[in-house]
């Protein structure tokens, strides 16, 4: 596990934006965050078909951009 995580108050600038995230864990995906929390984001993740609801501890992300 990393000792980084994504500091919530920058991950926040994408709050309801197309955003891409890539997770320590090798996975990458679209993602539309609607809730920013102290260590989590919660919001909708594109599986490639359709949107889901999707939780992430910020501890997970290495690195995003939104649009």
């Amino acid at each position: 596990a990393s000792p980084f995580a994504v500091d919530p108050g920058a991950i926040s600038l994408c709050l309801f934006r197309n955003t891409y995230i890539w997770l320590s864990n090798g996975e990458q995906f679209w993602y539309f965050p609607i809730f920013v929390g102290p260590r989590s984001v919660a919001g909708f993740r594109w599986n490639g078909r359709f949107w889901v609801i999707f939780g992430i501890d910020t501890r997970r992300i290495i690195s995003f951009t939104c649009f």
